[in-house]
This record gives C-alpha cells, structure tokens and sequence, in this order.
C-alpha cells in the first residue's frame, strides 16, 4: 500500500481525501498550515491515523524534512489559497502559497524519490465560456483572476518540472467542489447559513454566472482513480456535467430550507467575473473508468443536511467578505 504525503489535508477537499485514504488503508502524512480555512476539526475522528505536520509549505528545510522523515510514495498537493474574492482584494498570499509553494514542493520531490506527484489545478485556469462550448485538457490556459493565475502559474510548474527534471507530475482540474465541511465564505455555505438565519443572501450580478458543481466526495474518488490508474504526465479534467446558474444554486437551496426568495439580495458584480465554466471529463472516463456518482439535487440535500446538522461549526466560521 503506497505512503501518502498530502498537502493542505485539513482543508475543505483535502480532508475529505484524507478522510477516504484512511478508509481505503493508505498510510498518510498530512501537511498543512492551519491558515482560517484549515480546521483539525474536519480529521479529529482519524487524527490517531495519520501522522500531522502543522507547516508551511514554503518553509523549504522543514518540507525537506518531512520528506525525508516519511519518504512517501506519492504526493497528493491539494493545499492553497481558494478564495477569489480574497485575491481580488489581496493577492499575494496566492502568489506566494499557491506559486512558490508549489515550486518548493516540486523542487523537493524531485531528489526524494517520488513515484507520483498528483498536482491539484481548477478549471478556473481555462478562463471563461460563454453559452456554448466545454474545456478540454488541450484548452490553452487564460485565467481571469489573481486566484486563477497562481493556480494556473502552479500548473504549469508542476508540467515543466515533468518535462525538464522527470518528476512524476500528473495534472488534475476539477470543477466547483461543494459539500459538508466547506467553510462558509463560498456561495452555497454562506447561502445555507444566511437562509438559516433569515439573513439577506448575497448574489453577485443577477446570478446568471454558471458553473459545473461536482459533489466533494465525488472529486476525492477521482483522484484515488487517478493516483491508481492514472497515466504519469498527463492531465486530468473531474467534472459533474452539473452545470447550474448561480441564482438557480441559491433559490434550491432557499426551497430545501422552505425560505423565501425575498432574501435574495443582488449585490455588485465580482470584477472579472468569469461567465461560465464547462469541463469535458470524457478523458477521465475513458482511460480510468470514473464518472461523478452524486446528482447536484442529491448533494445539495446532502450539503443542507450537514450544515443543519453542524450549525455550531458552520456559523462560527462565517466570514462573507466584504463587498466591493
């Protein structure tokens, strides 16, 4: 059984993986620096499984350290800076975890050893569409946002230290992760909460932005295919064909709670806002098997459910930012 090293493992995906792997018997190495979005909350019930390393990913002598401590078979690199508001007001912490991270990652794995290096994208990287078309891994990448540009920054390092050096890279860009423990500063939490609390709800624009919503259990599955079946130096799209507009994302959730839409509130638009985001996942399909297994109707009611369930966590953490 392969030895994990994950990164940013107390994170909202990251721990769901790290949640799965120690179900499935991987032995697992967590890294993670405990920034407002990581949580040991998220792994208390596997904490005594996995060995916890609260670190910075750009401190390089302490990651070389725990490389050599551990000496994992694969590395699974889910840690960053996600929030693209946040980078809209300030993107440096972006640049620096997501690109020079990455890089001091990258840099160490290629003298330990590693025999698979899973490297954690988004489709924001693509950009945007407009009504019609999908991404494909072949799409050139043209990101939109400070967020986009670190995530597609780091990409590409993870693709050239495959081609220049032979670290073991392979590429993996999912779409939109919901589900039970995302903190709330991401459209569906913050619409649970605030519907919860009867609360105006926030829409950027008139909500027609769209985007393909991929159930977080959903997305850690496919990186397990991956890291199993997966083809070293290659790119990997994970999408739902769950494509939704925002206003339709939010007034589900308003009838699931049975809120009024009157607490809906359009607000600003984002700056930059992409339209739309469209993967094409046939790749994924055919050479490893995997498709999404969750319904947005059935994970939503899942989501919901949690956050109803976990309102003491959820509502402590609530943290909209501000508007522009």
């Amino acid at each position: 059984m392969k030895k994990l090293l994950v990164t940013g493992g107390a994170g909202f995906i990251g721990s769901e993986f790290v949640r799965q792997g120690v179900k499935k018997g991987y032995k697992t190495a967590l890294v993670d620096k405990l920034t407002y979005a990581g949580d040991m909350a998220r792994i208390k019930e596997i904490e005594r499984e996995i060995t916890f390393y609260n670190t910075d990913i750009t401190d390089k002598k302490s990651i070389e350290d725990i490389f050599k401590k551990e000496k994992p078979d694969a590395v699974v690199h889910w840690a960053a800076e996600s929030h693209v508001d946040r980078s809209i007001l300030d993107a440096s912490p972006f640049l620096d975890t997501n690109v020079r991270g990455t890089h001091v990652l990258l840099d160490v794995a290629k003298n330990c050893g590693v025999g698979t290096f899973i490297n954690i994208s988004t489709d924001e990287v693509y950009g945007e569409l407009k009504e019609e078309g999908q991404f494909y891994e072949t799409t050139p990448l043209n990101p939109s946002s400070p967020y986009s540009v670190s995530k597609a920054s780091a990409d590409m390092l993870g693709r050239a230290y495959y081609r220049t050096y032979g670290v073991p890279v392979i590429t993996v860009r999912p779409s939109n992760n919901y589900g039970h423990w995302q903190y709330p500063e991401k459209l569906i939490p913050v619409t649970i909460l605030k519907a919860m609390n009867n609360e105006s709800i926030p829409v950027y624009g008139t909500g027609q932005n769209i985007r393909e919503w991929l159930f977080v259990s959903d997305c850690a599955d496919a990186v397990f295919k991956i890291l199993e079946k997966g083809i070293i130096g290659e790119i990997y799209n994970i999408g739902s064909r769950e494509e939704k507009r925002n206003i339709e994302v939010v007034k589900t959730i308003l009838r699931l709670l049975k809120k009024s839409e009157d607490l809906i509130e359009f607000t600003k638009d984002r700056p930059g806002h992409d339209y739309r985001y469209s993967l094409n996942s046939d790749k994924i399909k055919e050479q490893i098997g995997w498709k999404a297994e969750t319904s947005f109707l059935e994970g939503i009611e899942k989501t919901v459910k949690w956050y109803i369930e976990n309102t003491l966590w959820a509502s402590s953490r609530l943290a909209y930012p501000s508007k522009y």
